[in-house]
């Protein structure tokens, strides 16, 4: 199953980045089904985990959506799928629904180096999932990173009240998206106990890459074996590293897309709080720039807005005083009756009694 799209609501469902179990999901669909829509979204997830380059670069796309996306969790969404939901600028867990947040997993074959890259390589991706659990629910990266050691699981209640969703919703929760939880330390039983009676299993998916291998084999030499088995190393590496330099790519892009849109939005505001117009006017250009307006638009608003008054300062008065009495042209023409200095005070009585 592919990314489903529903006018304004996209369907994540199955095993992040690949297809285990016929079902899934990867960061190419959904960076092609969001490219066909525009404005606010909701995403219905539904995913037990899988590839963590693929979460990354999923979490990535919806959080650089230039749109409101509103994820809804309806079964669940562990591992890589948790990171998926915290893309979410508003995160609902369906009555039932279930998350799981915990330090990515990985195999590897090979010899000591190669296990020591996977170890170097799940520690960045560790390190980059506690940053944005620590941005989403106002922990610190080093107590996010504590909780997904512990792989810890939420009910819905529990991860609003841990700052991983927003609400709960009363739509009932779907049944779980198929999953090898028994790979999961702390997997409730029943998950575990339901993967066992559907056959949702990483050991069969393992026997039948190894049974194809096998009945490869069976014509060649030990020679002939141990080659083709360097070029299958090889080209998993080669796409292993091509996925990750895809991921990272997409991750500073959006890093870039972020920066410059703030950058777009500071000059801005600089513009249009630096027009003439604006003198006097701050508090109207402040909001014609909080609702989007470009410098040019609010030039044309501001200069049909009434003119500022002056603020009453004492220089201000002092200047009106002398205008209004006549006594800033010159001794000739100063008044010199009291009523000239009545009509002074008159005046600034007024002034100043409005």
């Amino acid at each position: 199953m592919t990314v489903q799209v529903n006018g304004q609501e996209v369907t994540l469902s199955g095993t992040v980045g690949v297809d285990w179990f016929d079902d899934g999901f990867t960061h190419a669909e959904v960076v092609t089904a969001l490219a066909g829509l525009d404005g606010d979204i909701t995403v219905r997830l539904n995913s037990g985990g899988g590839i963590a380059a693929d979460g990354a670069a999923i979490h990535a796309a919806l959080a650089t959506y230039d749109g409101s996306v509103h994820i809804v969790i309806e079964g669940i969404a562990a591992s890589a799928a948790s990171l998926i939901a915290m893309a979410g600028d508003r995160i609902t867990m369906a009555d039932g629904a279930v998350m799981m947040i915990h330090d990515p997993l990985n195999v590897t074959y090979g010899n000591s180096a190669d296990h020591a890259k996977t170890i170097e390589e799940l520690e960045a991706y560790a390190t980059a999932y506690a940053k944005v659990y620590a941005r989403r629910s106002g922990k610190s990266a080093v107590e996010c990173r504590d909780i997904m050691k512990a792989e810890t699981w939420y009910d819905g209640d529990e991860a609003v009240a841990a700052g991983f969703a927003d609400d709960t919703g009363e739509q009932k929760a779907k049944p779980i998206a198929a999953y090898d939880y028994r790979a999961y330390a702390n997997a409730p039983k029943r998950f575990a106990a339901q993967a066992k009676a559907k056959g949702w299993s990483m050991a069969k998916l393992n026997d039948a890459a190894s049974s194809a291998a096998n009945h490869r084999d069976t014509d060649m030499n030990d020679k002939e074996r141990a080659d083709a088995l360097a070029a299958e190393l090889a080209t998993l590496k080669a796409e292993k590293a091509a996925a990750e330099a895809k991921a990272k790519a997409d991750l500073e892009a959006a890093t870039a897309a972020t920066a410059d849109a703030v950058k777009a939005d500071r000059d801005r505001r600089t513009a249009i709080m630096s027009l003439d117009e604006a003198k006097g006017r701050e508090a109207l250009a402040e909001h014609l720039f909080s609702t989007g307006s470009t410098a040019e638009a609010a030039k044309a608003v501001l200069a049909l807005a009434p003119a500022p008054v002056a603020s009453e300062t004492p220089e201000n008065y002092e200047a009106a005083r002398m205008a209004g009495a006549e006594l800033g042209g010159g001794g000739d023409k100063q008044p010199d009756t009291k009523a000239s200095w009545a009509k002074v005070v008159a005046r600034a009585n007024k002034r100043f009694n409005k």
